[in-house]
């Protein structure tokens, strides 16, 4: 209510910060359930019980938070020849985000490969540790490369 007593009009969040919403709520629940190893489908519950999620596009949060962890060894397998390290080696933040971005990279091509790498970089901004963001920028880079070379010649040519 606003200082007259009447409702506050709440605004209207954009697709983009709607699905950026949901890969910050998908990051910590992966986080989540890598920390803890509670099933995905708890995780969600208790995530979407405990969290205000009208700003969220929870279609693309529950696709992030299941298909992640489904298709965890393929998607690790696809980045990790980009690494410096071993899997094991990895933050868990860093691991979660690589995740997500290779995720989007592989399975959600309607995403621009642009953007998915803008996001996993922000991801890794707030929540990584201080140089993170550009260990994941040049690993998802790489990724791309290998995986969306259609849409990154198409764009060459279209400069």
């Amino acid at each position: 209510m606003s200082d007259t007593g009447t409702p506050k009009k709440q605004k209207k969040l954009s697709h983009t910060e709607m699905r950026r919403a949901a890969r910050s709520f998908a990051l910590q629940a992966l986080y989540q359930w890598e920390m803890s190893g509670n099933s995905v489908t708890d995780i969600e519950l208790q995530f979407r019980m405990d969290n205000d999620m009208s700003g969220t596009d929870l279609d693309l949060f529950s696709e992030l938070l299941h298909g992640v962890p489904a298709n965890r060894a393929d998607l690790d397998r696809a980045y990790e020849p980009f690494l410096d390290r071993s899997l094991d080696d990895l933050d868990p933040i860093e691991r979660a985000v690589l995740r997500i971005g290779s995720f989007e990279l592989i399975h959600r091509i309607v995403v621009p490969y642009k953007v998915v790498i803008n996001e996993s970089v922000d991801l890794a901004k707030i929540f990584g540790a201080t140089e993170s963001h550009k260990y994941v920028n040049g690993i998802l880079d790489k990724l791309a490369a290998r995986v969306r070379m259609t849409e990154i010649n198409a764009k060459k040519r279209g400069r």
